[in-house]
C-alpha cells in the first residue's frame, strides 16, 4: 500500500471550515500537539521532559495553553500534564473549536496502557508535517520507492511482491532468520534494504529473557506493568488481550531484529488487511495477484468470466484524512471495476466513517467507491453466483 499524506481539500472549505482550521485553535493546534507527541516518542525516558524541548514540543505546549485559555479552561501546567491529558481526555471533550468530524467517540492521542501515540495521533502528526512542508518525504516512501527501483531494474515484479509480503508477514526476525534471507535469491534485489530496515531490538522489549511475538499481527509485544503485554496495532487491541504467537529466547536467538516503526505503521499494518482480503477472496476460488504492476494498486482480482477488479486497501483511523488522500485507482494493470477498501471494524467504530470520507474527498475522486472488506467479499460471492460459478467454499462444503 502506498501511503499518501493527508491535507485539506480547498474546494470543501466553507467560511466555518476556514475558522475551524485557523492558526491558533482547533485543527492546527491539535495537529501540532500530535506532531509533538510523535517527536517525544523517539526520545529516551527523562530526556523527553528535559529543557530545552524540541521546537515543535515547545510550540505545542505554548499553543495548547493559549487554546485552553481562550476557551475558559485551565491550561496544562507542564509538558507532563499535557501528555497525561492526551492519554485521559477524549478529543471530543477537549475545549477546542473542532469540525464535527475531527474525532470519533473516545479517540485519544496517547494510548493509556503503553503511553505511546495512537495511530490516530500519527495521522494527525503527519497532517501537520505536510501542512508545513508539502515536499516532506516519509521513510516508508523512500524505502518502498527504493525497493521498486531495484526490482524494476532486475525486471523482477515477483521480487517486489516477495519483499512486500516479507514486511507484512515477518516483521520480526531472529539472527538465523535474518541471515537466511540472504540465501533467498528471490529477494536478491533488496538484500541491502533489508539490512537497513530491520534494526536490532533492545532488551527492554523482553521480559525474563523472553521476547513475545503477537499471534495476530506478528509484531513484538511491549511488556507493560502487571506482567501484561501490549500490541501496537489498533486492530489487535480492539480484539482483546494480544495472544502470544511465539516466544523468542533472548540468549538462544542472539540478536532479534524488528522492522522499523514507520514501515510497521505504513506497510505492515495496512498490509495485514491486504493479505486478509487476499485470503478471503482466494477462499472463494478467485485468482488474486498482490501488488500488481509494481504496486500500481494492492490487489487484482480476476473472475472466471475474465471480469477484473482493482482494489486498494486503506486502514486509516481518521476518515477525513483518508478522504483528502482519495484519488482514482491507477488505470493499469487494466480492470473493469475499482474499489477502495477499509477494514469493517473502522466503520463499526465510527458509524459516520463513510460519510466523513465522502465529504472530505476532492472532486477528482467523487466516483471512487469505498467499501469494507466484508462487503467486498460478499459482493464477490454474489457475483460468482450471478455468473453461475460455484465458489470454492461451496465445493468444499459439498
Amino acid at each position: 500500500m502506498r501511503s499518501t499524506g493527508p491535507g485539506p481539500a480547498p474546494e470543501d472549505l466553507s467560511t466555518a471550515a476556514v475558522d475551524d482550521w485557523a492558526a491558533h485553535d482547533g485543527v492546527p493546534m491539535l495537529a501540532t500537539v500530535a506532531r509533538a507527541l510523535c517527536v517525544l516518542e523517539h526520545l529516551d525516558g527523562l530526556e523527553a521532559f528535559r529543557l530545552p524541548y524540541p521546537s515543535v514540543v515547545q510550540l505545542a505546549l505554548d499553543r495548547s495553553a493559549v487554546a485552553f485559555l481562550r476557551n475558559d479552561a485551565r491550561p496544562p501546567a507542564s509538558l507532563a500534564e499535557l501528555v497525561q491529558r492526551c492519554a485521559q481526555i477524549p478529543l471530543e471533550d477537549w475545549p477546542l473549536r473542532l469540525p464535527t468530524d475531527a474525532a470519533g467517540p473516545d479517540d485519544l492521542l496517547i494510548d493509556p496502557v503503553s503511553w505511546r501515540p495512537t495511530q490516530l495521533c500519527h495521522e494527525w502528526g503527519e497532517w501537520e508535517a505536510h501542512a508545513q512542508d508539502p515536499a516532506v518525504s516519509h521513510r516508508d516512501r523512500l524505502v518502498i520507492h527504493g525497493a521498486l527501483e531495484r526490482c524494476q531494474a532486475y525486471g523482477e515484479e515477483s521480487a517486489y511482491a516477495e519483499f512486500r509480503r516479507l514486511l507484512v508477514q515477518r516483521p520480526v526476525l531472529t539472527t538465523a532468520e535474518h541471515f537466511a534471507l540472504h540465501r533467498d535469491f528471490a529477494l536478491e534485489p533488496v538484500w541491502d534494504l533489508i539490512d537497513l530496515i530491520y534494526p536490532e531490538v533492545p532488551r527492554a522489549m523482553s521480559r525474563n529473557g523472553q521476547y513475545a511475538v503477537c499471534g495476530r499481527c506478528g509484531t513484538l509485544l511491549t511488556p507493560v506493568s502487571g506482567g501484561e503485554w501490549w500490541c501496537e496495532r489498533d486492530r489487535c487491541r480492539r480484539l482483546g488481550d494480544p495472544p502470544v504467537g511465539r516466544w523468542i529466547d533472548a540468549e538462544q536467538a542472539g540478536v532479534v531484529h524488528q522492522l522499523e516503526q514507520p514501515l510497521r505503521r505504513h506497510v505492515t499494518g495496512p498490509g495485514l488487511a491486504e493479505v486478509d482480503l487476499e485470503r478471503g477472496l482466494t477462499a472463494l476460488g478467485l485468482t488474486v495477484t498482490m501488488w500488481p504492476g509494481f504496486d500500481a494498486y494492492d490487489l487484482l482480482v480476476v473472475f472466471s468470466d475474465g471480469h477484473r477488479w482493482a482494489i486498494d486497501v486503506k486502514d486509516w483511523a481518521h476518515p477525513g484524512f483518508l478522504g483528502r488522500a482519495a484519488r482514482p485507482v491507477p488505470p493499469r494493470p487494466l480492470y473493469d471495476e475499482a474499489f477502495w477498501v477499509v477494514p469493517a471494524y473502522r466503520v463499526r467504530e465510527r458509524p459516520d466513517y463513510r460519510q466523513t470520507f465522502e465529504r472530505s474527498r476532492s472532486a477528482s475522486a467523487r466516483g471512487l467507491l469505498l467499501v469494507t472488506d466484508e462487503e467486498l467479499v460478499n459482493a464477490a460471492r454474489k457475483r460468482l453466483r450471478d455468473i453461475g460459478t460455484t465458489t470454492r467454499e461451496e465445493t468444499d462444503h459439498a
